[in-house]
């Protein structure tokens, strides 16, 4: 039988052996990207590459792509729903095209060297046509060379076989799709790959990128034609290996093990039962590829780091419900970290700060859930037992028990209850803006006025940033800012204090930075070209589509709005005064500048 680590290095020698040069798997924190919180696919990462930019590999790449998806959070806990995924892909950046891309596909489904799959078993689809582009009569008939039976190949429509563009404008295109038949029944005379009957199941895409639809509405053929490509991991191994459900897979298979033992309740008798083991085990393996990313997100109540605190908490519990120990997530991570330390190292290396995290999360969450059960127990007993909780009632579930909306909402579902989510968004929007409102009577844009001074200090940040990338390690960012004529404030993430010999090292390489008197330049330019450069930037979610990148030599290059000194040399001497916790996974550093 074969493995999922066995499938990951066939596909990737696999298309090593057609030219393609293997990438390692970006981050699942996109950087500069404001329209998701995490990577959701694997041509993600290399956006700029499909839309023109040249890549330092070549023009033929293939990778195994570390993936989360959370819109169907809800879902998880059946056969096949994940929040995190692997997805295979190869690309061609304006090198071949539908002829390869088909011909290789169909050789790695079906030669005996790599999957060997029944060529009967295979079905495929192609677009359909319409009155904007024509039928992809040209994939299928590369499919039908390769012997594919004509009754096999459906032609489908755009929402079916079309892909992009990822905005109302841009690169777009046909794709043709590969599928599994499981043998089951047609569910009718029309029954193809467009059903949800579950005859056929989809295992990989092939994305043709040949047009540039345009503001007018019109697709223009591109000058660049690309193939984009994706295989799911987790359902191909599961279909490879014949079961019914991806929990079945000896990707999950350790980790129920582990949840079957501490447990001491059997998977697949009960189905709540099976549901909440399978809950736990997705979310703690997500949460574990979340906390050992590069990019350092720790649980909070902001954008990644508040779904990953609702994966945690949400594992915890179903895992109460099960019986497990209070450090079952740290014990479950170390299952998870041992059996993928020889494909993503990066969860070996991290793997004590995993499991704090995850000791901190739990402690954190089991000493308010208590007492946020009683709570929401007696909001059920003022409605009676049916009904709807209110807005507010949710949002003090939120703000003093550290109750995600959808927990609250789902433990009413439990009830047979419904809440007022548009109530507690009103509410949670009530408090955003008192909070904005007091912080606007201290602070506009984290900067008291744009004075000199500030503008020095805001200078400083930049340098202040550098030096801890420079010393503590590529994965830390900015989390915060706050900055008066006085001094500066200033949060990181970083999952312990810093050394007073650490934060000297700093202030040395920040007042190095000032000696050299480097002149900081501006330059605006759109958000695309300021991710393509590399530049820096944080809080993507406000910036416009044209934005100022300040580069200051070869030391910093960051996406910001704020005032600047026009040089290094103007700030002074910097001094750092104190280190101290912000929040949980969170760094506060303040500082002044001298004359």
């Amino acid at each position: 039988m074969i493995t999922a680590d066995q499938l990951r290095a066939k596909y990737l020698a696999f298309f090593a052996s057609k030219g393609h040069a293997v990438l390692p798997s970006a981050s699942i924190i996109p950087e500069n990207d404001p329209t998701v919180l995490f990577t959701t696919a694997g041509m993600h990462p290399l956006v700029p590459y499909l839309l023109g930019a040249s890549h330092p590999e070549g023009k033929r790449l293939c990778d195994v792509q570390k993936c989360i998806r959370t819109g169907d959070i809800d879902e998880v806990g059946d056969a096949s729903h994940l929040t995190f995924f692997e997805m295979l892909g190869n690309w061609s950046l304006g090198d071949y095209f539908k002829k390869e891309a088909i011909s290789w596909s169909w050789e790695f489904l079906t030669s005996p060297e790599y999957l060997g799959l029944d060529p009967d078993r295979l079905a495929f689809s192609v677009f359909a046509g319409d009155e904007h582009c024509p039928r992809d009569e040209e994939s299928a008939q590369i499919w039908q060379s390769l012997g594919v039976k004509p009754e096999r190949i459906f032609y489908l429509p755009k929402k079916n076989n079309w892909w992009g563009p990822a905005g109302q404008t841009g690169p777009c295109g046909p794709d043709t799709e590969m599928f599994i038949d499981t043998g089951k029944a047609p569910c009718g005379p029309d029954c193809s790959p467009a059903c949800d009957c579950g005859k056929y199941l989809e295992i990989w895409n092939d994305v043709f990128m040949q047009y540039n639809k345009t503001a007018e509405g019109t697709f223009e053929p591109l000058k660049q034609k690309n193939v984009d490509t994706g295989m799911g991991l987790e359902r191909t191994i599961g279909v490879l290996q014949g079961v019914k459900s991806v929990y079945e897979t000896d990707l999950f298979q350790p980790i129920l093990a582990e949840i079957i033992r501490l447990s001491g309740k059997e998977y697949g008798q009960d189905e709540e039962v099976t549901r909440s083991m399978r809950i736990v085990a997705d979310h703690i393996r997500t949460s574990t590829f979340i906390l050992g990313d590069p990019r350092g997100v720790t649980p909070s109540n902001v954008d990644q780091g508040y779904v990953l605190r609702r994966l945690i908490r949400r594992a915890v519990r179903h895992g109460m419900q099960l019986g497990l120990p209070e450090n079952f997530p740290s014990q479950l991570a170390r299952i998870i970290i041992d059996q993928y330390r020889d494909v993503y190292g990066e969860l070996a290396d991290k793997a004590d700060f995993i499991c704090q995290e995850f000791d901190r999360e739990t402690q954190r969450f089991e000493r308010t859930l208590k007492s946020g059960l009683k709570e929401f127990d007696k909001a059920i007993a003022r409605l009676g037992g049916s009904g709807q909780i209110d807005g507010q009632t949710a949002f003090h579930l939120y703000d003093t028990f550290g109750f995600p909306i959808e927990m609250t909402v789902e433990l009413a579902h439990e009830k047979g209850l419904t809440v007022d989510e548009a109530g507690f968004a009103e509410a949670f929007r009530h408090h955003q803006q008192l909070s904005a409102a007091g912080a606007e009577q201290r602070f506009k844009g984290g900067l008291a006025d744009a004075t000199e001074e500030t503008a020095r200090l805001h200078t400083a940040t930049h340098l202040l940033l550098a030096g801890l990338r420079h010393l503590l390690g590529d994965d830390i960012y900015q989390r915060g800012s706050n900055i008066t004529a006085e001094r500066l404030r200033f949060d990181f993430n970083f999952g312990r204090k810093v050394t007073r010999e650490e934060l000297d090292q700093v202030q040395a390489f920040v007042n190095e930075a000032i000696a050299r008197d480097i002149p900081v330049e501006c330059n605006e330019m759109t958000l695309e070209e300021a991710r393509a450069m590399g530049a820096m930037g944080i809080f993507d979610s406000k910036y416009e589509s044209r934005v100022k990148v300040y580069r200051i030599g070869d030391v910093s290059m960051e996406i910001c709005g704020g005032p600047h000194a026009s040089h290094t040399g103007e700030l002074g001497q910097f001094v750092i005064q104190k280190e101290e916790s912000s929040s949980a996974g969170v760094r506060r550093i303040k500082a002044v500048l001298k004359r």
